[in-house]
């Protein structure tokens, strides 16, 4: 038991708000339930988003719930040389390439196939600069989606989830098996082109970001929100490019707006006021119940954690 590890990782736009704390409860109560580690992580390298004084905030609201990490927290903004000593082995590999294209440049490229593909508001890179940059000036780096052949992405690899696993032929389809949404596949090449590992703006990208970070802390089980299920494929492309195993997955239910969105900072979700033990309950009890766990009355935050973590046992230790 003592090989889990598992993280919370919140990015400091913001205090935390009623949809990041069921993320960190899920994740604390499923490292508890597996006797492991619990570690916080905190993703501030989109450093143009991030918040002067949130990473405390956020660090003093998980304390005030009790959800206290097992070590010290990291800052992805003090890792750069992790993630740019990955990026230079893709490099390497020529898995990785440089791209000269704006959002106009892609938009036109698109449009010329015949159809403005887009995916969440995004646009499926059409691989444009995968064969030279034609005298243009490279803004960002990508990966190539289809590089890897099925035998190149598994050879040497040993992957936490071995048996939840598979990739198809074409090695850019990743399948997966979710510890509450079962079943996922996702084509790459199809669904999402070749992505971003490098910004246009100097800054490292997220996908790459958080795959080099749960390698470097050992990650054996990513606990999160359902919004973030869409980048696992990507991940797990990453991790197998990159040699590293790949950690069991869980994505829990979101709290969703007024309007039925993601209840999100930028949709003006409220921070959650933690000033009393009384107050700290209270939203832990609301996160709990959307993770269709019990009700506790009368008690102490530390007894209802526990009362949580043997219910967390129960749904979901024993389906892995």
């Amino acid at each position: 038991m003592s090989s889990y590890i598992g993280r919370f990782a919140p990015s400091p736009t913001g205090a935390l708000h009623a949809g990041s704390l069921v993320a960190a409860l899920a994740s604390w109560l499923d490292a508890r339930a597996h006797a492991g580690k619990w570690l916080v992580r905190i993703e501030d390298v989109d450093t143009p988003r991030c918040i002067p004084g949130a990473a405390a905030e956020i660090l003093r609201q998980l304390a005030a719930c009790g959800l206290t990490p097992d070590e010290a927290p990291v800052y992805q903004s003090q890792r750069s040389s992790l993630y740019q000593a990955a990026l230079d082995q893709l490099i390497a590999a020529q898995a990785a390439y440089p791209c000269a294209c704006s959002r106009k440049d892609i938009e036109a490229a698109i449009s010329a196939q015949g159809a403005l593909k887009t995916r969440h508001g995004e646009l499926i890179y059409p691989g444009t600069c995968r064969h030279g940059l034609a005298g243009r000036e490279a803004r960002a780096w990508r990966l190539q989606t289809d590089f890897f052949k099925p035998n190149m992405l598994i050879a040497g690899v040993e992957s936490a989830q071995s048996a939840h696993l598979s990739i198809a032929n074409d090695a850019s389809v990743i399948r997966w098996q979710d510890r509450r949404l079962n079943t996922q596949q996702q084509h790459l090449a199809a669904e999402v082109g070749d992505f971003i590992l490098k910004r246009a703006d100097g800054l490292w990208a997220y996908q790459l970001a958080v795959v080099v970070d749960d390698a470097a802390q050992g990650i054996t089980h990513i606990v999160r929100g359902e919004d973030l299920a869409d980048n696992t494929a990507r991940q797990i492309y990453l991790q197998h490019a990159l040699g590293y195993s790949t950690p069991l997955y869980l994505h829990t239910p979101l709290v969703l707006a007024a309007d039925g969105n993601k209840l999100s900072k930028q949709n003006g979700a409220q921070a959650l006021s933690l000033n009393s033990p009384q107050q700290a309950l209270a939203a832990l009890q609301s996160a709990a119940t959307l993770l269709q766990l019990p009700q506790v009355q009368h008690t102490s935050i530390a007894q209802a954690l526990h009362s949580w973590v043997q219910a967390w046992l129960v749904k979901y230790r024993l389906h892995e």
